[in-house]
């Protein structure tokens, strides 16, 4: 069921969010202060694609994960995790929809909160 789900959801949107993930993370790779931001958005990208099936792990958190967190949140963060928050709800709408909505809950999450975070 996980490979079927995760191939719906590449095919129908997912493929267009890991590009647009992949494309973010190769524009703040231009600045070096943008590098580990642009990596954040690399390891999104993969989870974007290809959701179905993983568990988000937080790691102890470091100095460099909290101020990572604190200025993604402040730039751009809590705006990707408001837009997957409300996309998750309007897949909810559904009975069909709602593995969907979670996996854009589970997004919205990783889109809040990208430093110190492992799939598994």
């Amino acid at each position: 069921m996980k490979t079927i789900g995760n191939l719906i959801w590449f095919l129908f949107g997912g493929l267009l969010l890991g590009i647009m993930w992949f494309v973010s993370g190769l524009l703040c790779c231009i600045t070096i202060i943008g590098i580990p931001f642009g990596i954040q958005c690399f390891k999104i990208a993969g989870l974007s694609m290809w959701p179905m099936g993983k568990e988000i792990l937080y790691k102890r958190p470091s100095f460099g994960s909290v101020l990572g967190n604190i200025l993604w949140i402040l730039l751009f963060g809590w705006e990707l995790a408001l837009t997957n928050l409300i996309i998750g709800a309007l897949y909810c709408i559904t009975i069909i929809g709602i593995p969907f909505g979670l996996q854009c809950f589970k997004l919205a999450q990783v889109s809040l909160f990208p430093f110190g975070v492992t799939f598994g």
